[in-house]
């Protein structure tokens, strides 16, 4: 070490209260010290990390949610999913919205079947049931007739 370094580390040592710290001093005395070949130091593959950052950070549940909801199709059949089309998830509801009435009936009585492949596939999603809505009736509320009151039940009676 240079007598230039010798007095900086010194002056740093009186005026800041800090002991300074040499690197070769250090790696000798401390036995759990890094080195550049130890054990412990392979690099981690980036979905391992990605992984244990999405554990920490929480977003567990939201991913397998979102998985779900973009692999319904090998979930529930490539007939299936071209008539039933998953809506949302709310509250550990899963919604799925069906072309027609038939199909939301038919996929009624598949409930438990679905749900069991839900929890193998999708464990943390965490879905507990699932709604099947058919088709929406119109709504006599909107357009350009549309006026405020009872609407069409009042003219019978």
């Amino acid at each position: 070490m240079s007598e230039a370094s010798a007095v900086y580390l010194r002056m740093k040592e009186l005026f800041t209260g800090t002991p300074s710290r040499r690197r070769a001093k250090r790696a000798a005395d401390d036995p759990s010290a890094s080195k550049p070949f130890g054990a412990g130091r392979d690099p981690r593959g980036l979905g391992d990390v990605v992984d244990a950052l999405a554990q920490q950070l929480g977003w567990t549940a939201p991913l397998a949610k979102s998985d779900l909801l973009e692999g319904w199709e090998q979930l529930a059949g490539e007939e299936t999913a071209k008539h039933a089309v998953p809506d949302q998830i709310t509250d550990g509801v899963l919604v799925v919205r069906c072309e027609s009435t038939a199909w939301a009936t038919q996929l009624r009585m598949m409930r438990s079947e679905l749900l069991v492949r839900i929890g193998e596939r999708f464990p943390d999603a965490d879905i507990q049931s699932i709604r099947f809505q058919g088709p929406d009736a119109p709504s006599w509320k909107r357009g350009p007739r549309s006026i405020p009151g009872r609407g069409p039940r009042d003219t019978y009676g």
